[in-house]
């Protein structure tokens, strides 16, 4: 668990935020039907690349990809492929990292590919407002555990289920760090957040049940039930006043 403080730490973590944020933009204004997730996999390691960063997926335990991209029912860590075309009505899920000067960042969102059906549509919405209202919280009085409680009730308050088997995390130094930062628990319970600590909240739903199933390629995560899923996620800095959002949403994604 890294807490980072120093004004050379946090310059170069809102950099790689920034380089991060601007790429994950840059994918999601490529969208549309007939595109691959191969060539939007290409579009991020150029834009990270560009902006003197590193793809922080690429080469992570045999991952060969800079994006994840994940489609309808698969929850995350899809694998880009030039066989995978974007159909209209599909929504996809974009999952991005960087390194930059050694700091990692993590960010997502999963958007519509042309005109998608109004559950779907209920269940991205549900689940960035999930996301949104999570971030609100933090601060060195909240524990993991309410955290985890109020993205629960925030997405089931619109009839959707979160998803147990994978978590959030810290980050920094590394791309996955302690603490794990669930999306469901119990209030007034868990450890506290601490200043300076950098985490990555990223809820992921589903309009189905929450039990997932892993594909036979060692990565794709995907519903059990065949229900769509959706994922948004934030690098988020803890303060002793206002988190810090350090992957905010670029002009395509603002909606």
């Amino acid at each position: 668990m890294g807490v980072f403080t120093t004004a050379g730490e946090l310059a170069a973590i809102r950099t790689s935020g920034r380089i991060v944020s601007e790429a994950l933009d840059e994918v999601a204004a490529a969208v549309k039907p007939g595109v691959t997730t191969a060539a939007l996999d290409a579009i991020a390691e150029r834009a990270i690349v560009r902006r003197g960063g590193t793809p922080a997926f690429k080469g992570y335990r045999g991952f060969q990809h800079a994006l994840c991209t994940s489609m309808n029912d698969e929850v995350v860590h899809g694998i880009p492929s030039p066989q995978r075309a974007l159909q209209a009505g599909d929504i996809v899920g974009l999952d991005l990292g960087v390194i930059y000067q050694g700091f990692y960042t993590d960010h997502a969102a999963t958007v519509p590919v042309g005109e998608v059906d109004v559950a779907s549509q209920k269940l991205i919405a549900a689940s960035r407002e999930a996301l949104t209202e999570a971030i609100k919280l933090v601060s060195p009085s909240l524990q993991l555990g309410t955290l985890g409680a109020r993205i629960q009730a925030t997405v089931e308050r619109h009839g959707f289920a979160v998803v147990r088997d994978l978590v959030g995390h810290g980050l920094g130094r590394q791309l996955h760090e302690e603490p794990k930062i669930p999306n469901f628990g119990e209030e007034g319970t868990g450890a506290f957040l601490k200043p300076g600590m950098l985490i990555a909240i990223e809820p992921m739903v589903t309009a189905g049940k929450y039990p997932v199933q892993l594909d036979d390629d060692g990565w794709t995560v995907r519903t059990a039930d065949g229900s769509r899923s959706a994922h948004f996620e934030q690098t988020v800095l803890v303060t002793n006043g206002r988190p810090e959002i350090i992957t905010p949403y670029g002009p395509h994604l603002k909606h």
